[in-house]
């Protein structure tokens, strides 16, 4: 195992010359995937609505096409999804990555290119294991095998008799890995796509817990119900009474720090290694690349051109939108993508704040409107008034104000939920019934929050309370923000707001 261990290792330190080429080098690279998309984009349906043969520069393309989001793009991805080839890239479409959907849609389907696999998600990968290794020389990574934690697939549901594919990228991913990369890997492909979670989960502990497991990749919401799983299979303390060579857990989807003491009590050692990576269905974008940081390095040759347009701009009618070369320090951007994956100037939701511009390093600083994505589930601001405006309407009620926020995991063998406070006009004659209501709606409307409710596999039932009258407009006061350019935050990530909410009401009993 030793030999296979360092022959690995030099293999994925070759390609750290070309992370170091776009790093010093970051506009050329760019102008280099900018002109490939745009020449493999030229005979496409898209390409030819929107003049792509007069494109020669930057400056005309940003004037020819428009900047979309899912539901402006739809359009031309269910075309790909009943079979038409062509419409957005130049190359046939069999792949769909399923997340979370907007207010219309309660599922989104990103096209998934062989191109984009190759060389966006499959490179992500590969650029992960390579920064690790070079980072960390005396790794013993390969030694043993990568616990993976994947999603499901299913038929196209808008061609079910067709041959394309859809699925969570994790799922989408595992199954076109190479041979090689299958055997480096744990549970088996069938456990890793099954869709039955609470099955699967018991599945991969039974699978995994004899395994030696070196390094785990996966969601920290699923890995945290796997652990406590197999803890309580093998009787053990904490998980390297199990694993005793686990060295790294590879992460992403989810902040991280809510979950960092809780990794601590099921990982007892500093030797324990945790990497962010910002990989979405829509592409691979950023990894951690110093040990001593937990700043992301922007992913420059991975067929991705990145735009951005400032905060300030968003909600304007025709917002400025800027290349990466206008960036600055500090500001906050949301990203606007072209891919390889045959999106065009594409709005992913997810805002970002550059910390370095040579290299170009960043942090994840949100989304583009509130949500709640503590545990993967992505609960957008539509499906939580959604939600409401259901209940309300089966049980007479009204509100006039709401927040709502996670309850994060406090210790092993503790589930999550939601707690949300609302403050009613017309209250319902039984607040527990106007809870089913709502957790049950935003289940049918959620794909994702379903997923992790499922037989409470990962959160629990949402925590209902009824604020007083008067009290969001009181919590405004406090915080000097009374007027009507000031909202209470419908959904936050953080408790900050809902804790200090919680803290007046428990005051004024």
């Amino acid at each position: 195992m030793e030999v296979i261990n360092s022959f690995m290792t030099w293999i994925f330190k070759n390609r750290l010359g070309q992370i170091e080429n776009f790093k010093k080098n970051p506009h050329a690279v760019q102008e280099t995937t900018f002109r490939m998309l745009i020449e493999s984009g030229r005979k496409t349906e898209f390409g030819r609505q929107f003049g792509f043969e007069g494109i020669k520069s930057y400056s005309d393309f940003a004037a020819k096409v428009p900047v979309t989001d899912y539901e402006g793009f739809k359009p031309y991805i269910e075309k790909t999804m009943q079979g038409r080839q062509n419409v957005i890239w130049n190359t046939d479409i069999e792949w769909f990555s399923k997340s979370s959907g907007t207010t219309s849609s309660r599922s989104k389907y990103i096209p998934v290119t062989e191109e984009s696999l190759e060389e966006c998600h499959y490179k992500g990968g590969k650029d992960m294991l390579s920064l690790y290794v070079n980072n960390f020389p005396e790794s013993r990574l390969f030694t043993g095998k990568s616990l993976s934690i994947g999603g499901t697939l299913e038929k196209n549901p808008l061609n079910p008799q067709g041959t394309a594919r859809a699925g969570d990228i994790s799922a989408v991913i595992m199954e076109n890995l190479p041979i090689w990369a299958q055997f480096a890997r744990t549970p088996s492909l069938e456990t890793a796509l099954m869709g039955e979670w609470e099955a699967k989960i018991e599945k991969m502990a039974r699978e995994t817990m004899n395994e030696n497991v070196t390094s785990i990749a996966g969601v920290p919401t699923w890995t945290v119900v796997l652990l406590q799983r197999i803890l309580e299979l093998k009787k053990a303390k904490h998980i390297l009474e199990v694993w005793p060579n686990l060295e790294v857990f590879f992460h992403g989807a989810v902040a991280f720090g809510p979950y960092r003491s809780l990794f601590r009590q099921l990982i007892p050692s500093d030797k324990m290694r945790y990497m962010e990576t910002y990989n979405a269905s829509e592409g691979f974008f950023g990894i951690q690349d110093q040990p001593d940081s937990e700043e992301l390095l922007l992913l420059l040759d991975y067929g991705i051109f990145y735009e951005f347009i400032p905060m300030e701009e968003w909600d304007k009618e025709n917002p400025q939108v800027i290349s990466l070369r206008e960036v600055e320090v500090g500001k906050n951007y949301a990203i606007v993508i072209t891919t390889n994956g045959g999106l065009w100037r594409y709005k992913i939701g997810d805002t970002v704040r550059f910390s370095s511009t040579l290299p170009y390093r960043f942090r994840i600083s949100g989304r583009t409107k509130h949500f709640i994505n503590a545990f993967g589930e992505e609960v957008i601001v539509e499906n939580a008034e959604s939600a409401l405006r259901y209940a309300c309407e089966e049980t007479g009620a009204t509100i006039t104000n709401f927040t709502a926020a996670p309850v994060y995991f406090e210790g092993s063998g503790s589930k999550g939920a939601h707690e949300w406070v609302v403050e009613f006009r017309n209250a319902p004659d039984d607040l527990e019934n106007f809870a089913i209501l709502l957790d049950q709606k935003l289940r049918e409307i959620n794909s994702d929050y379903d997923a992790k409710r499922h037989k409470n596999l990962a959160l629990q039932r949402l925590i209902l309370h009824q604020a007083p009258e008067g009290l969001f407009e009181a919590w405004l006061g406090k915080k000097g923000k009374l007027g009507g350019q000031h909202k209470v935050p419908r959904l936050s990530n953080s408790r900050e707001y809902i804790d200090e909410i919680l803290g007046m009401m428990a005051a004024n009993q």
